[in-house]
């Protein structure tokens, strides 16, 4: 179990402007954009924690305790060939959705609709960095990481977030889950990674490096252009 607390000291604009739908709106004043990403930057309480648990690919089982089945085409694909996954949650907190709530309750929409954006941002872009943490430590054993892969991406169905959410030790970082499966606080990720054993056969391989690669929902408005 690994703990991560990692402080986030910019948040991405261009991220956020696509998180709020406005890829398609050249004219909207930026300044907006980076007011509602220095606002969040005050507000986050970034908090990650990862477990690594051996995983059986042929019967699609991470060996958790109890042990948790890997259920979804696209996600048993995904994992193909590894024998190691890493499971994830981060979190920025519940303070920055109270502001948005905040926000949006006295009608300030558009600065609450762009404080949610960032938070989103913010959140991926922590998930990003506990990659590159979760690589550091796997790779003195020769692993290298696929892409990250959460609960309802492809399908991958999000019912599988309750005791997906379990093995992940979200608990331990105060995340909760809700009787929808929805994360809490709102603004947070789980996620399974595969580890994949470096060898000859596999330094050339090429895998798909972003999950919206591997997600069917090529209508999503947030997904990531390649």
């Amino acid at each position: 179990m690994s703990i991560y607390n990692a402080q986030i000291l910019k948040i991405d604009a261009e991220e956020t402007r696509r998180y709020a739908g406005l890829n398609n709106a050249p004219k909207f004043d930026e300044q907006n954009i980076i007011d509602a990403c220095d606002d969040a930057l005050l507000l986050l309480d970034v908090r990650g924690i990862w477990k690594i648990y051996d995983y059986d690919c042929v019967n699609h089982l991470v060996q958790s305790e109890p042990h948790f089945r890997i259920d979804g085409k696209s996600i048993v694909n995904h994992l193909d060939g590894c024998d190691k996954v890493a499971c994830m949650a981060v979190t920025v907190g519940e303070k920055i959705e109270h502001e948005i709530t905040d926000r949006f309750r006295t009608g300030h929409y558009v600065s609450s609709m762009l404080l949610d954006a960032a938070a989103t941002a913010a959140v991926e872009q922590a998930a990003d960095s506990m990659e590159k943490a979760i690589a550091l430590e796997v790779a003195k054993d020769s692993y290298k990481l696929r892409s990250r892969f959460s609960p309802g991406y492809g399908d991958w169905e999000l019912h599988n977030q309750k005791d997906f959410f379990k093995i992940t030790g979200a608990k331990e970082i105060k995340m909760r889950l809700s009787v929808a499966m929805m994360l809490i606080p709102r603004k947070s990720v789980t996620a399974i990674i595969g580890l994949e054993k470096i060898t000859s056969d596999t330094k050339n391989f090429r895998r798909a490096e972003k999950s919206c690669d591997a997600c069917e929902k090529i209508d999503c408005p947030s997904r990531k252009k390649g």
